[in-house]
C-alpha cells in the first residue's frame, strides 16, 4: 500500500482589481450575470460567465424550479449556451458569482459538482486547460484548470 495526496494550486486575489484585464473583464461579466438569475426558492443568485477561444464571452444565470431538480446551475447554462453557439470554439475561462438578493457573498461562490464534471467535459474537448474563476467580495480564487477543482475527472467513456 502506497500513501498519496493531491495538491492543489491556486492563486488569491483580494479584490478585483489585482486581476489581469481579461480576467477583471470576465469576473465584471459574471457579476452583471448575476441579475439574470431566477431564484425564488433559495434566493441565491449566481451568475457565470465563459470566455471563449476567439475572445466572446457568454453569460449565464441559475435558474431554479419549483419541480426540483428542473431548475440549472449558471455554469452550466452559460457553458451549454457557449457550447451552442460556438461549437467548434474552446472554452478558455470560466468566472462565477454568487450572492443573496443581488449582493455578492463575502467568500467565493463555488461550483457544484456536476458543473465541475462539465466544465471538465469542455477543458476536455477543447484540448485546452480552462481557468476558473471564483468571486468572492473579500477574495477571489483562480485555477489554472479544471483538474484543480475536480481532481478525478470521470473520463472512463
Amino acid at each position: 500500500m502506497t500513501g498519496k495526496e493531491f495538491k492543489i494550486a491556486y492563486t488569491e486575489y483580494s479584490s478585483i482589481d489585482e486581476l489581469n484585464p481579461e480576467d477583471r473583464e470576465l469576473a465584471a461579466e459574471a457579476i452583471e450575470a448575476m441579475k439574470g438569475s431566477y431564484a425564488p426558492y433559495s434566493h441565491f443568485n449566481v451568475g457565470a460567465a465563459v470566455r471563449m477561444s476567439n475572445g466572446q464571452i457568454v453569460r449565464g444565470a441559475n435558474q431554479e424550479n419549483a419541480a426540483f431538480p428542473s431548475g440549472l446551475c449558471a455554469e452550466r447554462t452559460a457553458m451549454f449556451a457557449a457550447g451552442a453557439k460556438y461549437p467548434d470554439k474552446a472554452m478558455t475561462s470560466i468566472a462565477l458569482a454568487g450572492g443573496v438578493w443581488g449582493r455578492l457573498t463575502e467568500e467565493p461562490a463555488t461550483p457544484c459538482g456536476a458543473c465541475r464534471q462539465v466544465m471538465a467535459q469542455y477543458q476536455t474537448k477543447g484540448g485546452r486547460p480552462m481557468s476558473v474563476l471564483m468571486l468572492g467580495a473579500k477574495r477571489i480564487w483562480k485555477f489554472e484548470k479544471v483538474d484543480d477543482i475536480l481532481p478525478l475527472i470521470f473520463d472512463s467513456i
